[in-house]
């Protein structure tokens, strides 16, 4: 089916997205002019210079939260895009990533001597993408909140655990890719039951919120900047009375996320076995392009469980286009999804919310 390096998607999707939002009327001009100079640091993987660079951009005038989201975050952005046109390999973006994360570290400023209330960040459970919630975190740090910040993949007891010793007045999670709804959705649910409101922000939740809306987020913001100005113009507001999953998605009922969770190994077995038949091509690969191809199987196995568990098959969707265009650039034949969704459908005969979301994605990809 693919060749492409798929061990590496759970970190590499929301990358080429980070800071994608930044592109406003708001951006200084300025800064692109440090953000191409950040960039050709971060592509030599030189950081002295690349703290040379942050560090002249704010002896230039530049204030801190300018560096931080239209310097920093927009060479970040470029690294992913880098990296889905299949100009950087994935060493050079883990080296570039790395980089953007020390220097955001190195970022001197000095805080303002106000203090607005006590903030908790953290990325949900199974969420590795800790950028976008440390550009969050370092915002509203300049701007006068007092910041736990968890960094990735917290677990949802720990965050409650945080938010009961802290005293936090906010949490704001973060999750970049939509497999993590389902722990997003978990970790919602518990803060609001200690009282608690929250607000969610990342491509996880759709480019529009909608996600976040359905699964109860009190707010939601497309960015730091967004979610800065909203805290600060007023408390958000208290949560509602404890609930349960199923009273937000009442289409769970029908047991299909649950199902195609449990079984998804023989899902994705299967599938790989019956691709032999249908996609001759395999028959040649060796054992790292089969292994690469089962990890592909099981990314889209892990999409389609989103899909279900929001009852969206524009989730689906835009994964599979996504993919296609990765691959794409690879150039691996985007077709080569075609056969393994077939193969899916097969197998899901009695999972009619399954087979329509699938039948969404073949009908785009052909």
């Amino acid at each position: 089916m693919t060749t492409t390096a798929a061990s590496d998607r759970d970190e590499e999707p929301a990358r080429h997205h980070i800071g994608s939002r930044l592109a406003s009327a708001r951006r200084d001009e300025r800064a692109v002019a440090w953000a191409d100079k950040l960039w050709s640091s971060v592509r030599a993987a030189d950081e002295h210079s690349a703290l040379d660079v942050v560090g002249s951009a704010l002896a230039a005038g530049l204030d801190a939260e300018t560096v931080l989201l239209e310097v920093i975050g927009a060479v970040q952005h470029r690294v992913g895009a880098e990296w889905a046109a299949n100009r950087l390999s994935v060493v050079e973006e883990h080296a570039a990533t790395a980089i953007n994360d020390r220097v955001i570290a190195a970022l001197s400023a000095d805080r303002p001597a106000t203090f607005l209330g006590r903030v908790t960040v953290a990325c949900v459970d199974k969420e590795w993408h800790a950028l976008p919630a440390r550009l969050l975190a370092e915002t509203l740090r300049l701007r006068g909140w007092q910041v736990g910040y968890l960094g990735a993949q917290v677990p949802t007891a720990h965050l409650v655990s945080h938010v009961h010793r802290t005293g936090a007045d906010t949490v704001c999670l973060s999750a970049a890719l939509s497999t993590r709804l389902p722990m997003a959705h978990a970790a919602i649910t518990a803060v609001q039951a200690v009282g608690t409101p929250v607000m969610v922000g990342g491509l996880a939740f759709g480019a529009d919120g909608r996600w976040a809306r359905q699964l109860g987020a009190d707010a939601w913001a497309p960015e730091a900047r967004a979610a800065a100005d909203r805290l600060a113009a007023g408390p958000l507001p208290r949560p509602r009375a404890p609930h349960q999953a199923i009273d937000d998605l009442p289409h769970l009922s029908d047991q299909e996320f649950t199902l195609v969770t449990r079984t998804s190994r023989t899902l994705v077995r299967e599938t790989l076995q019956g691709l032999e038949q249908r996609f001759p091509a395999m028959r040649g690969y060796d054992d790292d392009q089969r292994e690469r191809t089962a990890e592909d199987l099981a990314h889209i196995v892990e999409f389609l469980a989103a899909a279900l568990y929001v009852d969206d098959e524009d989730l689906f969707t835009h994964f599979l286009t996504w993919t296609g265009e990765i691959l794409t650039a690879r150039s691996v034949p985007a077709r080569s999804l075609l056969p393994a969704l077939d193969l899916l459908a097969e197998q899901l005969r009695d999972f009619p919310r399954a087979r329509g979301i699938i039948a969404a994605a073949r009908g785009t990809l052909a």
